[in-house]
């Protein structure tokens, strides 16, 4: 896209959904379908990692101390594991899309998480959890960039925002699934990783359902193959360089204030209860009510915000708008509740801040690439961004683990991240209402 695509025709002002065809609904269905199995892929783990670590550990004679640190140090590392995964195979992945088509690339996507989801019932050693997390974000990383431009490609200018912010939103669904799994299975952990073979069967429905957009079709016949999906074209051509590299920048702001930021909603909620002389099963148990459904909740619908916002008022301004909101919810979640009853009020505005940013990902970096680098520069944008955030988490941890700085300065100064992620905002186009480039 240059700088100066012309925007498209508004043509008939009805409502946007009006203008949605059938077939267009069955692609955001089936997208948002793999999305909500990509999240409970990894969600799923972060609620079952200390029952199955402490069962794998087990047989290593270690003390009950011994024991959680241990846990705790392979949990952390299992997600580097899965960050780097989700990181190789979103890359790989997008690259084959642009060149081979959406169609048998989320096939091979959805399949593959699937599987090794599986597998992972039958794990039973450290490396194996290991190459099993790494295996499955590949194919979580893979599918995020094929649907996210699959639907960019189907839906029209008028419906494409909207269309997208569902299609993340959707993933709200898959964490509530996995908590849901979580609760069900107990200690049983195996079960909720069989449980995500389940959407394997979403390829019989994609394969059946799903055609090649136009424009990757009309694409195909008008570009050699060995150009489609070029990394090398990505970054060294302008202005899809700045694009990619911008675009990289603000999504390592939303994914590590994600884990550094949003997470951190949970143990604000502890900190406050543990003087309260509750139990700290109790005290567990309202920390992820309080996170996991009030938060969650409102990030669900700060989610569903960012799509018909960003179609009023631009992409631009959206993210804009939400990031300066999430830096100044931070500090008024940090400092001013004084009871949990104030807190839980507050912790829905923070997740709808905080969390709604991260529909602009799928709405906005499509948008900002042509066809025959769409999946690849999505991919890179969203999975590089991953890897970009690794130091966030490594910076979060190290000054949570600070005993002399107090949690609530802790979050309030990763909070300032956001004001990053603005300025890496003005640095991109506007893309409302303009026709996805060529």
């Amino acid at each position: 896209m240059s700088e100066s695509t012309p925007p498209a025709a508004d043509d008939d002002g009805r409502p946007w959904y009006q203008a949605v065809t059938r077939y267009q609904w069955l692609v955001l269905i089936i997208a948002s379908a793999g999305w909500v199995f990509d999240v409970y892929e990894g969600q799923i783990f972060n609620i079952t990692r200390n029952d199955m670590l402490r069962e794998i550990l087990q047989e290593q004679n270690l003390s009950a101390e011994e024991l959680t640190n241990t846990v705790n140090d392979y949990g952390d590392r299992f997600l580097a594991v899965f960050l780097a995964g989700g990181t190789i195979g979103g890359l790989l992945f997008g690259s084959l899309a642009d060149r081979y088509g959406r169609r048998p690339i989320m096939i091979a996507t959805i399949l593959m998480y699937s599987l090794f989801s599986g597998l992972t019932y039958f794990a039973d050693s450290l490396w194996q959890v290991g190459i099993l997390r790494f295996l499955v974000a590949m194919g979580v990383g893979g599918e995020w960039a094929v649907a996210a431009s699959l639907v960019s490609e189907v839906f029209p200018p008028k419906a494409r925002a909207q269309a997208s912010g569902i299609f993340h939103a959707s993933s709200v669904i898959g964490t509530w699934l996995a908590a849901i799994a979580g609760i069900l299975v107990g200690s049983n952990w195996r079960y909720g990783y069989l449980v995500g073979i389940l959407p394997a069967l979403l390829i019989v429905w994609v394969r059946a359902s799903v055609r090649e957009p136009e424009r990757w079709q009309k694409k195909e016949l008008d570009t050699n193959r060995r150009n489609r999906g070029s990394f090398k074209e990505l970054l060294t051509i302008a202005p899809w360089q700045r694009h990619a590299l911008a675009g990289m920048g603000l999504a390592a702001v939303g994914l590590g204030t994600f884990w550094s930021v949003t997470v951190a909603g949970q143990n604000l909620v502890q900190e406050m209860l543990a003087s309260s002389g509750l139990s700290q099963g109790e005290i567990g148990s309202r920390a992820k009510f309080a996170f996991g459904i009030v938060q969650t909740a409102g990030g669900g619908i700060g989610l569903l915000t960012f799509g018909p916002l960003s179609a009023r008022i631009g992409r631009r301004k959206t993210f804009i708008v939400f990031q300066a909101l999430a830096f100044l919810i931070v500090p008024v979640a940090c400092y001013l509740p004084q009871t949990y009853g104030q807190l839980l009020a507050i912790l829905p505005i923070y997740g709808f801040f905080t969390l709604g940013i991260h529909a602009g990902y799928a709405i906005y970096f499509p948008e900002l690439f042509p066809t025959h680098l769409r999946a690849t520069g999505t991919s890179f944008c969203f999975n590089g961004g991953r890897l970009l955030a690794v130091p966030i988490l490594l910076l979060s941890g190290y000054i949570k683990g600070n005993d002399a700085i107090a949690l609530p300065d802790a979050v309030t100064g990763l909070s300032f991240l956001f004001l990053l992620g603005i300025g890496l905002v003005l640095l991109l186009p506007e893309t409302r209402m303009q026709e996805l480039p060529d």
